[in-house]
């Protein structure tokens, strides 16, 4: 049995039902019941919707433009169907950005920013604990979780955003300003698909991600990475030679596994020594990660298994990557091995970056007492025929000009490079952080919705994450993970519990009605 209705709030909804001018006590009242309505109402489908769009798979294709990509030009048709039958505007933006709009009085348009591509997942990794297969672009409820990619980031962000939209449709909220649903299709690459939309149409004028960490996120690390181009070559030498070598997918993804491949002579007596150097290594460095050695054929295949994370929080996995280059590297004469590409590339990872990750093997980490330091993460590997690539996911706080970082870095590699005789070309990306300061109504307004809701602190917190609201007026992070609570995104156990699933539904509703109706920003 419900507990009795307040006094307060049953004049809230006396007032609201007769038409009478509320309090502002009163109207955060009636925003919190329509954001529980929602969640009641809508909440299983909602859910059915997240599975819709997750068996999607919007990741990148080498070779292919998203907005050429079927995959996304079938999101796009799935968005505006979706759109129009819940009453709202619908436009496709060339195949790069899906907006939906929800329109109101005046001309204040919010961006409420989520996105609908997802890094790539390889199937073979996706297994529970107890042996459970998962398919990744299926999604799977093994008890109070949603498994599958895009669950956490970032496809539920479009689906608690499209039903907030529906349930204020619906009840004819009178709004004070304009709301459009930007759905981004290159946020985990390129950051081109936004600045396409935004050369062509107006830039909001309040930008909310549905794409970081509650409460409200006012500062996002700079986004950055360092590429190690190593040219194929001949080996030379005696012993086995590593022909292969797997690492992320993406360079912001740290995998759960990274798989070498060896050939030599004796296949049997290689993996056996290979094992026991890798049970001496792992227990040298934390013991917290497992090599296996194993004869496949003719060949011996070398795996390494950590636990996968987001780059941006490194410090919430362990890295296979890392350990695999570091672990190679440490056979230098212990265990003969051919010298080639991958073997330059395997000195240069252990010499330059080793198993830290905040840059403190190259002698460059800084740190920001609000932002956190910098984070130096080895991630993607990828070869063709004529080359070997090595990426470092950096994410960079406040506290030291990029030039200046670059520098450094670039310095530092160009006198190891020349010291060990080892050829490469190196690439660098880097962006500047973002930190804002933030006042008004609405902030107060995002603060309050969540900090009550997550009975969480009500303060601004910081991520490494970089966003589509990076280089935006008045762009915060809102949602839709905790700060608190590891995140899942890029990982090969990607969820969203049930619970929260709702909980984000409920929320964005009620933060949408508020910030909606609020007199003045």
């Amino acid at each position: 049995m419900p507990p009795p209705m307040s006094s307060d709030l049953g004049a809230a909804i006396s007032g609201f039902l007769d038409g009478k001018a509320l309090s502002t006590a009163q109207q955060n009242q009636i925003h919190r019941l329509l954001g529980l309505y929602a969640r009641l109402k809508y909440g299983d489908a909602a859910m059915g919707t997240l599975r819709e769009l997750v068996a999607i798979p919007t990741f990148r294709v080498e070779g292919v433009a998203q907005h050429d990509n079927p995959e996304f030009i079938k999101m796009g048709n799935t968005l505006k169907t979706l759109a129009e039958s819940f009453n709202l505007s619908f436009r496709n933006i060339d195949n790069r950005v899906f907006e939906v709009s929800l329109n109101g009085a005046g001309d204040e348009i919010v961006g409420i920013h989520a996105h609908a591509d997802v890094v790539p997942a390889n199937p073979q990794d996706w297994v529970l604990e107890d042996g459970t297969r998962l398919d990744p672009f299926k999604v799977s409820q093994v008890g109070n979780r949603l498994y599958g990619r895009g669950t956490e980031d970032d496809k539920n962000g479009i689906v608690v955003a499209l039903y907030a939209m529906k349930v204020i449709q619906e009840e004819r909220l009178p709004l004070a300003r304009n709301f459009k649903l930007l759905v981004d299709t290159t946020e985990e690459i390129a950051g081109d698909a936004i600045a396409y939309y935004f050369e062509r149409n107006p830039t909001p004028h309040y930008n909310v991600a549905l794409d970081g960490g509650y409460p409200v996120v006012i500062a996002e690390k700079g986004y950055g990475t360092v590429t190690a181009n190593f040219a194929r070559r001949t080996a030379q030498g005696d012993g086995a030679e590593i022909i292969s070598m797997t690492g992320g997918l993406a360079a912001n993804q740290i995998p759960p596994t990274s798989v070498a491949i060896l050939v030599g002579e004796n296949p049997i007596d290689l993996a056996a020594r290979l094992q026991k150097a890798g049970n001496e290594y792992a227990r040298r460095n934390g013991d917290n990660f497992n090599i296996i050695a194993q004869v496949v054929g003719k060949e011996v295949q070398l795996t390494v298994t950590g636990v996968s994370a987001h780059s941006s929080e490194p410090e919430s996995g362990v890295n296979p990557v890392a350990r695999m280059l570091g672990f190679i590297h440490s056979l230098d004469g212990n265990i003969a091995l051919k010298q080639n590409h991958i073997s330059d590339a395997a000195r240069y990872a252990a010499d330059n970056w080793g198993l830290d990750y905040l840059g403190g093997k190259l002698g460059i980490g800084f740190s920001d007492a609000f932002m956190g330091p910098l984070t130096t993460s080895l991630t993607f590997i990828g070869m063709d025929e004529k080359t070997f690539t090595l990426m470092v996911n950096l994410r960079v706080p406040k506290g030291k000009r990029l030039d200046v970082l670059k520098a450094e870095i670039a310095d530092k590699l160009g006198a190891w490079s020349t010291k060990n005789a080892i050829a490469m070309d190196l690439d660098y990306l880097m962006t500047e952080p973002m930190l804002r300061d933030p006042e008004g109504e609405w902030v107060k307004a995002l603060l309050d919705v969540a900090s009550e809701n997550l009975d969480m602190q009500r303060k601004f917190g910081a991520s490494a994450g970089s966003t589509s609201v990076h280089d935006l007026p008045n762009g915060v992070q809102f949602g839709l993970a905790r700060l608190d609570v590891k995140y899942t995104g890029h990982t090969n156990k990607e969820f969203k519990t049930v619970d929260q699933f709702l909980l984000d539904l409920q929320i964005v509703t009620e933060m949408m009605g508020r910030i909606g109706q609020l007199p003045k920003l």
